[in-house]
């Protein structure tokens, strides 16, 4: 099994883009587009928003912190509700009162059947639409990765190596 950094197959939208491809198209609802091609009802709206922050150990004993703006979706019984990109960037706007850094990854967190974030990989404006494509959460083992980032400075120290 080959072992693929998180940086290769991830690209994760941050707080500042988000906000920026909202306002660029104010009168677009925005549709979240789930990594199946499925849609989130289009009646969802953002309940929270949320700076979450993640202190761990992992398993090659190193402690960590990752940070992240989490955007929870719920789908109510409202289903005349349309939530369009300007409002969104309103409520993004709210939330700068707990994000400190705009420059944090952009997850939504949505229930299905179970609760799941997935980070939000770009934004393509559609017509009317302005999705929001969703990509899997991937989990990863950061002290393989530190290893084979040694190996591969050790191998690569120089040109003539790594030809």
């Amino acid at each position: 099994m080959i072992y693929i950094s998180i940086s290769v197959y991830s690209l994760v939208m941050k707080y500042e883009a988000l906000k920026s491809a909202l306002e660029r198209y104010p009168t677009t609802f925005p549709r979240f587009v789930l990594p199946n091609g499925d849609y989130v009802p289009p009646h969802a709206h953002i309940t929270e928003v949320g700076h979450l922050v993640r202190n761990f150990i992992d398993c090659g004993g190193l402690t960590g912190k990752e940070e992240k703006v989490v955007l929870q979706t719920h789908v109510g019984n409202d289903t005349a509700h349309r939530l369009r990109s300007d409002r969104l960037a309103k409520i993004l706007g709210l939330g700068n009162r707990v994000i400190p850094n705009a420059d944090l990854n952009v997850d939504v967190e949505h229930d299905c059947c179970v609760v799941a974030q997935y980070p939000i990989a770009e934004a393509q404006p559609r017509g009317q639409y302005l999705d929001l494509i969703l990509q899997r959460g991937r989990t990863q083992c950061r002290a393989r990765e530190r290893r084979q980032t040694k190996t591969a400075e050790a191998c690569c120290a120089t040109a003539d190596t790594c030809s």
